[in-house]
């Protein structure tokens, strides 16, 4: 049966065009995290090289990179946990140093790695956080439920899984309502459904108007959550944009694959504007090229030339092709 892909072309056209919109960011949102030009090394080792960024006002702001490239080390500074060598941060208009006790109850902060106490309860660690902030402990069941930690209320710290460590440790970030949310690698550890959970848990967060910050060695949780990310490598800041203008700067190609039986097929296919290559193996054809329009113009070419197709399918690249472009595909330590 012929396939008639002028419908679907248009519909591609607007839903690309509206997701691109939907991303944008005002552009009187604040900075409520200045960042510019921070240094931290720890002897001959530089963990942050000259970094800068802002991060706005009510957006979720990610910073990605490999392993020891420093995505932790900046988060630390900018918390106030780690002094940098030289540079100057802002959070809220405060220096964290400086100003750290008036910008502890503004700020809540989840961190890669931390412990409590062994034989300390769920409920207990809840109680003991939400008194520090002058909070009743009750206001945050809400959020127990959320998390999925009701049924473990109960349950010693030790006896926790992983994943139950972390969301609890979520949990606690959040008991005293900040303005600015810290998430460092936010959900490492957790299964598919309680990823998606936190995922809906930081969306809400930012629907209230609150910013969130976060690291993550998830491109998908990037890609989903974040308004902006910053690609760091080497302690330095290589590249800061909306992942969809990321990925339209560094990664342009598009490759359609489509199966045919139809002979003129290949001629035709390499006169499509924008196509740089096409490979046929066993009826199978590959084509690859560069623009946005790439799509749009096979639908057509296949259309006005009456090719019957048996299969249809885009890879189009995504912000973990971004990432694997600019900061190489060899493993870290």
């Amino acid at each position: 049966m012929e396939i008639r892909f002028r419908r679907h072309a248009r519909l591609y056209d607007r839903l690309r065009i509206r997701l691109t919109v939907s991303t944008r960011l005002p552009a009187h949102m604040p900075p409520v995290i200045e960042v510019s030009a921070v240094r931290k090394t720890y002897g001959s080792t530089v963990a942050v090289d000259e970094a800068s960024f802002d991060v706005l006002e009510g957006e979720i702001f990610g910073l990605i990179g490999p392993n020891g490239a420093g995505k932790t080390t900046t988060m630390e500074c900018i918390e106030g946990l780690r002094k940098p060598d030289h540079g100057s941060i802002k959070v809220l208009g405060l220096d964290p140093f400086r100003q750290v006790y008036k910008l502890q109850d503004r700020i809540g902060v989840q961190l890669q790695q931390a412990q409590l106490q062994k034989r300390i309860k769920v409920w207990e660690a809840v109680d003991l956080w939400a008194s520090l902030y002058g909070r009743k402990a009750a206001a945050v069941e809400p959020l127990l439920a959320q998390l999925g930690l009701t049924e473990k209320r109960n349950a010693w710290f030790m006896n926790l899984s992983g994943g139950q460590k972390q969301r609890l440790f979520i949990a606690l970030a959040l008991i005293n309502d900040p303005e600015v949310v810290f998430l460092d690698e936010l959900t490492t550890g957790l299964d598919p459904q309680a990823r998606r959970a936190i995922w809906d848990l930081v969306r809400g967060i930012r629907q209230r108007g609150k910013t969130v910050f976060l690291t993550t060695h998830l491109m998908e949780e990037a890609e989903r959550l974040c308004d902006r990310v910053a690609i760091m490598e080497h302690g330095r800041i290589i590249d800061i944009d909306t992942p969809e203008r990321l990925v339209a700067r560094h990664t342009p190609e598009r490759t359609v694959v489509l199966a045919t039986a139809d002979p003129a097929a290949a001629h035709r296919f390499q006169a499509i504007p924008g196509v740089d290559q096409v490979t046929a193996s066993d009826g199978e054809f590959t084509i690859r090229g560069r623009g946005d329009d790439l799509v749009t113009a096979v639908i057509h070419c296949l259309s006005e030339s009456r090719i019957r197709v048996t299969d249809f399918r885009t890879i189009l690249p995504n912000l973990e092709d971004v990432f694997l472009k600019l900061t190489g595909r060899s493993l870290r330590d």
